[in-house]
């Protein structure tokens, strides 16, 4: 599975560490991914989606149906 927020589109990023002695190394920088179960009541299931910490913040203020709404409009929604 890869590291992408179905909600919000948040990926992997690519950067350095960078030592004491100003070397640089590639690394990559993970959004702080969970795989949460949500339930629907419009449609009566449930669904099982893998989302970033500020989409979780996004469904609790605004209701996960909004919010998948907008994802759908958006593309990110890959369910």
């Amino acid at each position: 599975m890869s590291k992408v927020c179905q909600i919000t589109g948040k990926r992997a990023r690519v950067g350095n560490n960078v030592s004491k002695a100003n070397n640089k190394t590639k690394r990559m920088f993970y959004p702080n991914l969970h795989v949460k179960k949500f339930y629907i009541p419009e449609e009566d299931k449930w669904i099982k989606i893998k989302v970033c910490s500020s989409a979780l913040k996004s469904i609790n203020k605004f209701g996960i149906s909004a919010v998948l709404k907008k994802a759908k409009e958006k593309g990110t929604l890959s369910i």
